[in-house]
């Protein structure tokens, strides 16, 4: 098969919502609209968004549709039950969940935190949903003087441990993870461990990069294998690695921020000529949609619109870019949480269609499985939108 583009940019906005789905309600996030509710609430500038179509895909406050878009657009439900990180990129690459990973809103229990602490040899404080800026201001101090790592959750199915990295060094951070990430199986399989290190001193604790995901192996013959299996080579950017286990990713950089990551995407685009760039950005979820910062939210969308034709200058005659989400995280709702909400597509090239309406698709899969057969592949869920690109 002819490849259609010699080269791919995927770029995931980590929780740009765009409206909650028909079964919003029974996840608790009934009126949740991340890109609608902010514009409702503070005046956004994207014209760079716009003119690739974003305004086209549903009525946004004070941002008008573009009448001749340069890019495709649509929007994405999630097929599978959850609306966590995982269960988002997972689908992505045509892994649809029987079931959603398991949640511990009030902490973890005792058949996990007993042989945990006694396998790391250390005492645990904590062990209950918080915000990890807020835990560590809470506990920080606590941890210093005991040396016991602090375990927390969060409406996410995570499993995270902060320690600050003048009392618990990274690589032990890291092997009290993988003591987590082995115990935690069956019904406690969360989707994600997470080291959470610091650094600072009481009242000033900041978070470092040195962040790290242990997530669950995706099931083998999801997009990046089928990818491997033809020899196209795929740079991942941000948390991609972690989500996949890099599993059929040549190359991988980690990012500080969204800034970082925005360089990083054009660093990876100067190194890797052909085959899959596939990038996270995770500010407006971690930074802002987990916190109910709205402005802040806000601010990231317009500083990513703001280098979106930096970006568009770097994109050559053979490339496809495509920009899309995972699931919602609305600042402007009394949850903290994810959101259960469609996503936006918005496909462009150089030799691709614009102005094409993608419509509402069944499943994230619809993305993945336009790149796979862009790269002259299959995987088992989602139908391709290239010959409406093409």
């Amino acid at each position: 098969m002819t490849e259609n583009f010699s080269r791919i940019i995927w770029i995931v906005l980590d929780s740009v919502g765009i409206g909650e789905m028909p079964d919003a309600e029974a996840y608790g996030d009934k009126g949740s609209d991340t890109l609608g509710n902010i514009a409702r609430r503070r005046p956004l500038h994207l014209p760079n968004f716009c003119r690739l179509g974003l305004a086209n895909i549903k009525p946004l406050d004070g941002l008008a549709a573009d009448p001749a878009p340069i890019g495709a657009y649509g929007r994405a439900a999630l097929a599978s039950p959850g609306k966590d990180t995982t269960t988002g990129h997972w689908e992505m690459a045509g892994i649809h969940l029987a079931k959603p990973f398991p949640l511990f809103l009030h902490g973890f229990p005792r058949e996990i935190m007993e042989p945990f602490e006694a396998r790391i040899g250390r005492s645990t404080l904590g062990n209950k949903a918080a915000s990890g800026t807020e835990i560590i201001a809470e506990l920080g101090e606590e941890h210093m003087r005991t040396g016991s790592p602090i375990v927390y959750t969060s409406a996410d199915s995570v499993f995270q441990v902060a320690a600050h990295e003048e009392v618990i060094p990274l690589f032990e951070l890291y092997k009290i993870c993988e003591t987590a990430r082995g115990i935690l199986r069956g019904e406690y399989e969360v989707g994600r461990v997470i080291a959470r290190p610091f650094i600072g001193e009481p009242g000033k604790f900041i978070r470092t990069a040195n962040r790290h995901d242990y997530a669950v192996p995706p099931p083998k013959g999801m997009l990046l294998d089928r990818l491997a299996e033809r020899g196209v080579e795929v740079f991942g950017v941000g948390k991609i690695s972690d989500v996949f286990l890099g599993r059929g990713i040549s190359e991988s950089e980690k990012t500080k921020s969204n800034a970082d990551g925005m360089a990083k995407t054009l660093g990876a685009m100067d190194s890797l000529e052909e085959g899959l760039i596939f990038v996270n950005l995770v500010d407006f979820d971690q930074l802002y949609g987990h916190r109910n910062d709205v402005e802040g939210y806000a601010r990231a969308l317009e500083e990513v619109d703001a280098w979106l034709p930096a970006f568009e200058n770097q994109i050559g005659d053979g490339d496809l870019a495509i920009l899309t989400a995972d699931h919602g995280c609305d600042p402007t709702t009394p949850s903290t949480d994810h959101s259960r909400e469609y996503v936006p597509i918005l496909a462009y090239g150089k030799r691709a269609r614009g102005g094409v309406a993608l419509g509402t698709r069944s499943t994230l899969s619809d993305i993945g499985q336009t790149v796979a057969e862009n790269f002259g592949v299959k995987i088992d869920k989602g139908e391709s939108l290239l010959p409406r690109l093409t």
